[in-house]
C-alpha cells in the first residue's frame, strides 16, 4: 500500500467489535500494519467495559452512542442495517463510513466498492461507502477480469454458504449441534430455522412470493450488475446454507460474448488480483472450504467448458473465498487503505 507521507495517520473506529466480521476486522487491521494513530472498538451496552488486545495492548471497549463517531476519520462498520441507519447519516459528515450491511448497498449515491474491480468509485464517496454482500465480492474477483477479455452476457450459479455469514451464533450452533448429532442427542435449531449438523437448506431469508427468490439470491444478484457497472447482465443463481464453518463456495457457469476456452480462463485469472488457481486435474483438487478458510486470496478452479451450451460460449468453474476475510472484513479493510493512502476525508482534504 502507498502512503501519502504528507497526510496525517487516520484515527479510525470498529463498530460492532465483539461480533464475527468485526474481530476480523481488527485482526485485518493488525496483520496488514495498518497506520492510524489511534483505534477505538465500539459495540453494545453490555460489551462495554470489556477489553480486547490491539498491537500487544488493551483497548476497552465503548457503547456506542450518538457521539461516538464524532472524532474518528474512518469507521468499519458491521453492526447490522439499523445500527448503520441510526448512526452514518449524520456521523458521515466528518467521518468516513464502511459499511458491512446492506443499509446502503444500492443507494445510487454510495459507492458498492471491491478494490480490485472499482477502486476508482472510492473518490465519489460522500461519507458512507458500502461493502458488499459476501457472494458478490467473492464472485466478482473472477468474474471481473474474465469480463475484461471477453464480454459476460450471463450467469448461472449455486452458492454453499458458510455459518459465519450468519454471524458467530451460527457458527456456534453448528458446533454445538454437530457435537450432539455425533453423540446420538437431540438439538433443536435456536438460531438456524433447520437442523444445520450434516444437513444442507435453502438460504435462510425471505422468499419473495412473486419471484421465487430469497432475499440472498435478490442481493447478490443486484450487487454482481452494480459493482461490475452491467446492469443488463443475465444472472440465476440459488443460494444454500452448508454444514461449513467460515468459507463460501459457488460453482459457476458463465457465459461469454464469444467462444471461450478453459485454458484462457485459468489464464487470465492465475495474474488476476486476489485470485489464486487451484487446478489440478490429475489429483482431482480443486478449491475447497477447508482450505480457503483463513486466506486472503479468492481460490479458483476447476475450469471446464460447459457441455450445456452447444456454442461453446460458457465456461465452468469453481470459486471458494472466506466469507469473513474476503467477503467481510477485508475488503472492509482494504477500502480504507486506499482512504488513507490518499488522505481525503470529508471536510478535510490533504494531499
Amino acid at each position: 500500500m502507498s502512503q501519502n507521507a504528507s497526510a496525517p495517520l487516520p484515527r479510525v473506529g470498529v463498530v460492532g467489535a465483539t461480533g464475527a466480521v468485526g474481530r476480523e476486522i481488527i485482526g485485518c487491521l493488525e496483520k496488514r500494519a495498518f497506520p492510524l494513530s489511534r483505534l477505538r472498538l465500539f459495540a453494545s451496552p453490555r460489551s462495554a467495559g470489556q477489553q480486547m488486545n490491539w498491537r500487544g495492548q488493551s483497548v476497552v471497549i465503548e457503547a456506542l452512542d450518538g457521539n461516538s463517531l464524532s472524532e474518528i476519520d474512518i469507521a468499519l462498520c458491521s453492526a447490522g442495517s439499523a445500527i448503520t441507519k441510526q448512526y452514518a447519516p449524520t456521523a458521515g459528515r466528518q467521518t468516513v463510513i464502511i459499511d458491512n450491511s446492506s443499509a446502503f448497498r444500492m443507494e445510487p449515491g454510495v459507492p458498492l466498492v471491491v478494490p480490485e474491480v472499482n477502486a476508482d468509485r472510492i473518490a465519489a464517496h460522500q461519507g458512507i461507502i458500502a461493502n458488499p454482500n459476501c457472494v458478490a465480492i467473492i464472485a466478482s474477483l473472477a468474474l471481473w477480469p474474465l469480463s475484461r477479455h471477453n464480454p459476460i452476457r450471463r450467469v448461472t450459479a449455486a452458492t454453499y454458504q458458510s455459518a459465519s455469514g450468519a454471524g458467530a451464533a451460527a457458527m456456534e450452533e453448528l458446533r454445538v449441534s454437530t457435537q450432539a448429532f455425533l453423540a446420538g442427542q437431540k438439538y433443536e435449531p435456536r438460531v438456524l430455522p433447520h437442523p444445520y449438523a450434516f444437513n444442507v437448506f435453502s438460504h435462510n431469508t425471505a422468499v419473495d412470493p412473486a419471484t421465487g427468490d430469497n432475499d440472498e439470491e435478490t442481493k447478490v444478484s443486484r450487487e454482481l450488475r452494480r459493482i461490475m457497472d452491467m446492469p443488463e447482465l443475465g444472472i440465476g443463481i440459488t443460494c444454500l446454507r452448508v454444514p461449513v464453518l467460515r468459507a463460501h463456495t459457488i460453482v459457476m457457469s458463465v457465459g461469454f460474448d464469444k467462444p471461450m476456452r478453459p485454458e484462457t480462463v485459468r489464464e487470465i485469472l492465475s495474474s488476476a488480483p486476489g485470485v489464486v488457481v487451484q487446478d489440478d486435474q490429475a489429483r482431482n483438487h480443486f478449491p475447497m472450504p477447508v482450505e480457503a478458510t483463513g486466506q486472503d486470496a479468492v481460490l479458483a478452479g476447476r475450469f471446464r467448458v460447459d457441455r450445456g451450451d452447444p456454442t461453446g460460449c460458457s465456461v465452468s468453474m469453481i470459486v471458494v473465498g472466506d466469507q469473513l476475510l474476503k467477503g467481510a472484513a477485508l475488503n472492509a479493510v482494504q477500502i480504507a487503505e486506499r482512504i488513507q493512502s490518499a488522505g481525503v476525508y470529508p471536510n478535510r482534504r490533504v494531499g
